[in-house]
């Protein structure tokens, strides 16, 4: 007997570009289905993008409150914060260890931690001078950006980038990553023991195991096709 699509909650925050590519990726997907959506804003536009899916919205009033939180996620298997900008209440973080992943624009564990969101991220990259940046999915923790990581998508920082131009590529790999690792982790049964996804010539593939095939890299090709 087939089993049912894992249960996903995805905290929003903002306008919901992630939750979109989240709700694209899996909307044939009898692994994994996006079951509600949960915002620290009411005027987030990730609201309107649940609503015109049919997926069940709601908007917390207090979002440092681990009780309200935790209702809100209901039966969720498997939740995503998915450009969510409050810190998750401890206990809630305890009550979902290890099926709460969230999706960061840089490399961890470097330009992570408390403010670090958005277009400031991209800005920090740059003014270190660093050669690449990328996207990160880790596992949630009581830390801002130091949970263990899952997997992560390096991204060729350009001569000439501004914070904009480094976004928007980034961004690009977020939306293509965040659903992969969602779905890999759903197909394995959202594992209680961390699991780490690592790069290579023809996809993604976890310690010890075959490539396990999520996407490429920036700058390599997959099946014919290079990434921009």
């Amino acid at each position: 007997m087939t089993p049912p699509p894992v249960r996903l909650a995805v905290l929003v925050s903002g306008g919901g570009t992630n939750l979109l590519a989240l709700l694209d990726a899996l909307a044939d997907s009898g692994v994994a289905r996006v079951a509600r959506v949960v915002s620290s804003r009411p005027d987030a536009g990730a609201l309107e993008r649940a609503r015109q899916r049919g997926v069940p919205a709601t908007v917390l009033s207090h979002p440092a409150d681990a009780a309200e939180v935790i209702t809100s996620l209901g039966d969720a298997e498997l939740v995503v914060l998915a450009g969510y900008l409050k810190r998750v209440p401890p206990a809630a973080v305890a009550r979902f260890a290890l099926r709460m992943i969230n999706i960061h624009p840089a490399l961890l564990p470097a330009f992570g931690g408390p403010g670090m969101y958005g277009r400031r991220v991209h800005q920090r990259v740059l003014a270190s001078g660093a050669a690449i940046s990328g996207a990160t999915v880790h596992y949630v923790d009581e830390e801002y950006d130091r949970g263990p990581i899952i997997a992560q998508w390096p991204v060729p920082v350009r001569p000439g980038d501004t914070p904009d131009t480094l976004a928007a590529r980034v961004l690009k790999v977020e939306h293509r990553l965040l659903p992969l690792v969602a779905l890999e982790l759903a197909q394995r049964g959202v594992p209680r023991t961390p699991l780490r996804l690592y790069a290579d010539d023809i996809g993604f593939r976890a310690a010890s195991e075959a490539t396990v095939t999520l996407a490429q890299n920036e700058g390599t090709r997959e099946r014919g096709k290079g990434e921009a």
